[in-house]
């Protein structure tokens, strides 16, 4: 699916100005003339935009959702850092470029190819490219999340996906993104919190108040979550629910 390539989309997505910017400069820039002023501002705009780019791979990716959700998880089961954090934010990286590998392909093959190619130039390659990633963010954002930053703004409602604004979608798509992770979390929340209140019943019936009932549910969570195929229903539900 060439996946590799979903990085450099969701740059030029993310930071057209740095596409602007990456035109030939003069290294001599005198700032007391009009010329030197634009080629330093030029060089400041592609130098934040390349700040923005994890931002931006946030706001508009998946990875919110899958974090979120991996968070709740090891909470759940109380395993304190275990997985460690950054094996989490590994596995959250890999999923997000699985998922969003078509938007990147798509974005590829229309935009940022002919752009590289020099067959478009850097506005339509921007307009090109947004196309598949306001696709996939309207399909994952709610109609009430969008409509609040829209009175927010005091925009003009859209009529068409296509007139829908960027940057009043992204929180949109994020709030969204928070909701469906809680609920997620909620239903992975559950099955661990009835083991919980087992153990510490049981505890308390036989007159073991001292010992600590996570140390009892600890393993059994660990032992039902193996046995269950944990990681591969969740990681399952999570793919299949950008779908």
């Amino acid at each position: 699916m060439r996946s590799w390539r979903l990085l450099p989309a969701l740059v030029l997505l993310a930071a057209p100005t740095m596409v602007q910017a990456a035109q030939p400069l003069r290294m001599e820039i005198d700032p007391g003339s009009a010329n030197g002023m634009g080629t330093a501002l030029r060089m400041l705009l592609a130098l934040s935009a390349v700040a923005l780019i994890p931002a931006a791979l946030l706001a508009t990716t998946s990875f919110v959702r899958i974090v979120v959700v991996l968070s709740f998880l090891r909470n759940a089961m109380g395993t304190q850092s275990m997985p460690p954090t950054q094996v989490l934010m590994a596995m959250a990286l890999f999923l997000t470029v699985a998922i969003m590998a078509p938007v990147g392909t798509e974005f590829y093959g229309k935009s940022l190819g002919p752009y590289m190619d020099g067959h478009i130039a850097a506005g339509e390659a921007v307009e090109r490219g947004s196309k598949p990633l306001r696709t996939f963010m309207l399909r994952q954002t709610r109609t009430a999340d969008l409509a609040l930053f829209y009175n927010i703004s005091g925009a003009s409602r859209p009529t068409v996906p296509q007139q829908v604004q960027m940057h009043l979608l992204l929180p949109a798509f994020m709030i969204s993104e928070l909701r469906t992770a809680f609920e997620m979390g909620f239903i992975i929340y559950m099955p661990f919190l009835l083991i919980d209140l087992v153990v510490a019943s049981v505890l308390m019936a036989m007159g073991m108040v001292m010992v600590p009932p996570a140390m009892i549910g600890l393993p059994i969570k660990i032992m039902l979550f193996v046995l269950a195929d944990g990681w591969n229903v969740l990681v399952s539900s999570l793919v299949r629910s950008f779908s």
